[in-house]
């Protein structure tokens, strides 16, 4: 099959949307896929550079499209108009290519949410949208502990999504689109229900193939007079990854097991209060704060922890808590968005928030914890989360989605 990618982000070795956009490219083209990837000159450096040292595969080719200087985002107006604007010039472009090229579909990868259009829906060949995100919601008993700036964003998100029935170029290009992937539940209900009959849910995120050999390696048991217990938290430091609700929870563990150690990594405006809030709860000399870190640093990091500790409320990925679970360990999160896809009974545990305030949310994920430093009850999640990755490989996902190239 002949596939122009619509992938305003893309870009090798990068994480977020730029790799969930060079993955998809890349995955497909391995399954022998003709691949054109129509993707900003922004990211054409790096491509160049990889493709250059190892072409990434013979059936893969890139296209570049810009919006006029003036237009562009380091110029004027923020990101995701800048991206609606760049997808409206670029459904152009894309229709000259289609002429050239003559492709089979376009799928429309990133960015893609309730509230980014696509225009690859006029093209007139098949138009496959998504993984799209973004439905998932933090619940108001949750939200207790926010700062003020989080809770205006939080409130004009969920009034963004009230309307998502009602928006014109949302609605045309769900009506274009013959298939429309989504990567949660909630994002589910808030499709207009006269399309949801072409709606399936999918992860945009994937387990990179070069890591599928941690799978079947066998985890070490842990002796008692070895380290101690190690929880990892990977993520922006804001108010909607739910640390607010992590900490406490880490701090009923502290009482159960006194050495547990929580290493923090990441940055943004909630540091300070979730600092604070580390000092009120008496586990300063417990927790680790370290920056940003690296590929090669965070595989290292996950390789030196035991659990991970992911209590976003409204993520519709989840790369960090598959990116540990590929590593072996066990994902503590909640049952919401894209980590409560990822993670089931067998290798984790997803606290339903459903009714519940708070303390009590906090409570069962400082039990789960309490739970998982017992290696009895550890190892056999940390192997099971490694086999649950291959449900969410890029091939398998490329396969679900395309099959393979005859």
């Amino acid at each position: 099959m002949k596939i122009l990618l619509s992938a305003f982000a893309c870009e090798p070795n990068r994480g977020s949307e730029m790799g969930v956009g060079w993955n998809w490219a890349l995955s497909l083209a391995q399954a022998g896929h003709q691949v054109v990837v129509l993707t900003c000159s922004e990211s054409r450096p790096a491509i160049e550079a990889i493709t250059k040292e190892a072409p990434p595969d013979r059936h893969l080719r890139f296209e570049y499209f810009d919006v006029p200087k003036p237009l562009r985002w380091k110029a004027r107006g923020p990101l995701h108009l800048h991206v609606a604007l760049w997808q409206w010039l670029a459904a152009g472009f894309a229709k000259r290519l289609h002429q050239r090229e003559q492709f089979d579909c376009v799928h429309h990868v990133t960015y893609a949410g309730l509230r980014a259009p696509s225009f690859m829906g006029t093209l007139g060949i098949p138009f496959i949208l998504g993984p799209v995100g973004g439905g998932e919601r933090a619940p108001w008993k949750l939200r207790r502990g926010y700062s003020l700036n989080g809770l205006i964003y939080d409130a004009a998100r969920d009034a963004a999504n009230l309307v998502i029935q009602f928006t014109p170029f949302m609605s045309d290009t769900f009506a274009s689109a013959e298939r429309i992937y989504v990567t949660s539940r909630e994002t589910l209900r808030l499709m207009p229900r006269r399309f949801r009959n072409k709606v399936q849910i999918e992860l945009a995120i994937g387990a990179e193939e070069e890591s599928t050999p941690l799978i079947g390696k066998i985890l070490p048991q842990r002796k008692a007079q070895d380290r101690c217990f190690r929880v990892l938290y990977a993520g922006r430091f804001i108010d909607c990854k739910g640390m607010h609700l992590g900490l406490p929870a880490f701090a009923r563990l502290i009482d159960a097991y006194p050495d547990a150690r929580l290493t923090m990594v990441g940055a943004g405006p909630a540091e300070r209060r979730w600092r604070k809030l580390a000092k009120d709860l008496g586990i300063v000399a417990n927790v680790e704060w370290l920056p940003w870190q690296d590929r090669d640093a965070m595989a290292s990091l996950y390789s030196d922890h035991d659990v991970l500790l992911f209590p976003a409320m409204h993520d519709s990925g989840g790369m960090v808590a598959l990116e540990a679970m590929n590593h072996g360990l066990p994902v503590v999160c909640l049952k919401l968005g894209g980590p409560a896809t990822l993670v089931n009974e067998s290798c984790g545990y997803a606290v339903d928030p459903a009714g519940k305030n708070a303390a009590q949310v906090a409570r069962e994920m400082g039990d789960a914890l309490i739970g998982l430093a017992r290696d009895s009850t550890r190892l056999p999640l940390a192997q099971a989360a490694r086999l649950r990755c291959r449900d969410f490989s890029w091939r398998e996902k490329v396969v679900r989605i395309y099959g393979l190239a005859s």
